[in-house]
């Protein structure tokens, strides 16, 4: 238009002037967000490997945990504690990410006034019952409890596999 003063934002792009652009594809930003990191993740894995050192040398290819030379055998008893807690950790966080996902649509349901509220309701009121009797099980059987000795009989303990097995001493930085 002549004698306008025009879109003062129009420095910002066309999507601030009251024009919008729509893209060819809709989903043409997702497939270069993809491609970008696809080729950052392989520059960058290629360069270390080009760039990096090549020297193999027995202390590097000795097993490393935590800084810590390894002792003892890989074949000693590992306590199933750390198992089920990860079990109850996940099921636990599940059952977060899905409550607050029902949560929101609960919401909007009540907000219309969608019959299906209430039946929701009463069915998640019946898991939250199931929960809170499957948790009081877990606190009531001591599964959380770290310390073996509580909850398990001297008679399980046993004898740990290969207790025989011979130790590999790690190889010091100065053979290296």
């Amino acid at each position: 238009m002549p004698g306008s003063i025009g879109c003062p934002l129009a420095h910002l792009g066309p999507r601030f002037c009251g024009k919008i652009v729509e893209p060819v594809n809709p989903y043409l930003p997702i497939f270069v967000m993809i491609a970008l990191a696809s080729v950052i993740c392989i520059a960058m894995v290629s360069l270390s490997w080009l760039l990096g050192p090549k020297k193999s040398t027995a202390y590097k290819e000795s097993p490393f945990e935590c800084g810590v030379a390894p002792t003892g055998s890989a074949h000693e008893r590992f306590p199933i504690k750390f198992y089920l807690t990860a079990m109850l950790f996940i099921l636990f966080d599940i059952e977060v990410v899905f409550l607050w996902s029902w949560m929101t649509v609960f919401r909007g349901w009540v907000e219309k006034g969608t019959p299906s509220a209430m039946y929701s309701f009463w069915a998640v009121m019946v898991y939250m019952v199931l929960w809170f009797l499957g948790d009081f099980y877990v606190l009531r059987s001591g599964a959380l409890e770290w310390e073996e000795s509580k909850t398990l009989h001297p008679e399980k303990f046993g004898k740990a596999v290969d207790e025989e097995a011979p130790y590999v001493q790690p190889v010091s930085e100065d053979a290296a």
